[in-house]
């Protein structure tokens, strides 16, 4: 490495949150690195979210041939279609090579310099001097990253932490990359397995769990709370719940994991009724366990201990949650932090907004804030499901006076046209003036219509509006329309 060089603003992570950051921070004009220990787009492109979007394209294309084939008219003998394992898994790590490349493109375009290595802060801006980066040869501990020998340092009068989150493992059952698997380890599995456990049902849970029942493997999925998709609204939950088992994914709700045992054959996994100890449990026998039970964030060996960083429920503190326009900044001044390492929620496209704006206020623009209470969330299996502001449970919690639309796309033209009638709409609006609170969806395209009632949360909209905006026929958004009618009882076709 070259003699230190001094930067306006030292980027590390290049993920969704660190490549966006980069660049707008080129764009305004400053003199910008991006600090990386790994591949170029983090771990959504490379580990989240772009691969498993081709893994379920897949796996989609193949449930669709071998189970619906005859209703098109496609006479399919499920027994000679073969899969080539080696092709799904190649095909999605293809994806990410491309895309790994585009963003080294980007970065160059923009005459950011890349260095490879892992970032660590050793001092923090002062009266004295800026704040100065370590890079140092990264290891290959994916789990609980650090760094090596030294190769050098670079400073600035800026940082921004955009180094995302890890998986949290069971504390009594690591993981082993063999029997026991992270979200990680699942994309890279050499051979389908015969049958999995999946602990949680989350979003990452849920799209592993229906990729792998699709192409055959017997999945059981654990899950600690009374519903799967916890965070979804609860009609969406019961809905879901019913067109997955339907798939044939066995669901443990209500339930917990007391222990797993592997061995050469596979593991065995110990659950019981959760908040019950003294009621007798069952033991899942898998070849495969996954577990999705959520993130922390990633930030092993970036502080020199030193500076003291504040850190709360494993994520790094900043301002963005005790302020209205916040400006991202950590407890160490000069340095910033953005994305999955600040905490939830844990989402690419919301790590790219709080990186514009964080680049934005370190070179003294006019900022407008991001709106916290309607950011979309997706989950990308077969019914989609997606949605944006209150669920109807927390309407309920906070008081609020309202009114719901629910539409069944069983009633839909567009639904019955290409076969996807699983699914609805609901619509929640405020009473009396009907402003958007809420939406959702699980159907064909919901992570598509979403968007639709962002836009109008963010403008403010009301469900006159959505009703007197000529919605296309015959498309899927008509069943935006259509719940919003229903808001006020004026649905046409249900």
């Amino acid at each position: 490495m070259a003699e230190s060089k001094h930067y306006d603003l030292i980027v590390i992570g290049s993920g969704p949150g660190g490549y966006v950051g980069a660049i707008r921070a080129a764009q305004l004009g400053l003199k910008t690195a991006c600090v990386e220990r790994n591949k170029l787009g983090g771990v959504c492109l490379n580990w989240g979210c772009i691969p498993t979007k081709a893994l379920l394209h897949n796996a989609e294309l193949y449930q669709e041939a071998i189970t619906h084939g005859s209703e098109w008219g496609l006479e399919i003998d499920p027994k000679a279609v073969k899969v080539d394992w080696d092709k799904v898994i190649g095909r999605s790590r293809g994806i990410t090579g491309t895309l790994n490349n585009g963003v080294g493109f980007l970065l160059k375009k923009n005459k950011i310099d890349h260095y490879e290595g892992h970032g660590r802060i050793t001092s923090g801006r002062t009266s004295s001097g800026p704040c100065t980066v370590e890079i140092s040869e990264a290891d290959e501990d994916y789990y609980h990253g650090g760094g090596g020998k030294s190769v050098g340092k670079i400073t600035a009068d800026n940082v921004m932490i955009a180094t995302g989150a890890a998986p949290n493992e069971l504390p009594f059952a690591p993981f082993d990359g063999k029997q026991i698997l992270s979200s990680y380890d699942a994309l890279t599995l050499p051979k389908k397995p015969k049958s999995m456990v999946i602990v949680g049902s989350g979003a990452i849970g849920m799209e592993f769990a229906y990729f792998f029942n699709a192409f055959g493997t017997k999945v059981t999925v654990v899950e600690m709370l009374d519903r799967i998709l916890p965070a979804e609204d609860d009609d969406v939950s019961k809905l879901a719940l019913k067109a997955f088992t339907r798939q044939g994914i066995e669901f443990r709700t209500g339930t917990t994991v007391k222990g797993i045992k592997t061995g050469r054959s596979g593991a065995k996994v110990e659950v019981a009724p959760a908040g019950d100890d003294s009621a007798k449990g069952e033991t899942l026998d898998c070849e495969k366990v996954l577990v999705a039970i959520g993130v922390h964030g990633r930030f092993d060996g970036l502080f020199d201990d030193s500076l003291g960083i504040r850190i709360e429920k494993g994520h790094i503190w900043t301002d963005y949650r005790e302020s209205d326009n916040p400006t991202y900044a950590t407890s160490v001044p000069g340095v910033h932090a953005i994305g999955d390492v600040i905490g939830p929620p844990w989402l690419a496209h919301v790590s790219s907004e709080e990186a514009v704006a964080c680049a934005e206020r370190i070179a003294g623009h006019h900022v407008i804030p991001i709106d916290y209470d309607a950011i979309p969330g997706c989950t990308y299996c077969s019914p989609q499901i997606s949605s944006i502001g209150l669920t109807e449970r927390a309407c309920k919690e906070q008081g609020l006076e309202y009114s719901t639309g629910t539409y069944q796309l069983k009633a839909h033209g567009k639904a019955i046209a290409v076969g996807k009638t699983d699914g609805m709409v609901k619509v929640i609006t405020s009473k009396p003036y009907g402003e958007i609170l809420g939406a959702h969806i699980i159907g064909e395209d919901a992570s598509e219509l979403i968007a639709e009632m962002g836009l109008a949360k963010r403008l403010e909209a009301t469900a006159e509006d959505i009703i007197s905006t000529m919605h296309a026929h015959p498309t899927m958004a008509e069943s935006m329309h259509e719940a919003t009618l229903a808001t006020e009882g004026r649905m046409i076709h249900g």
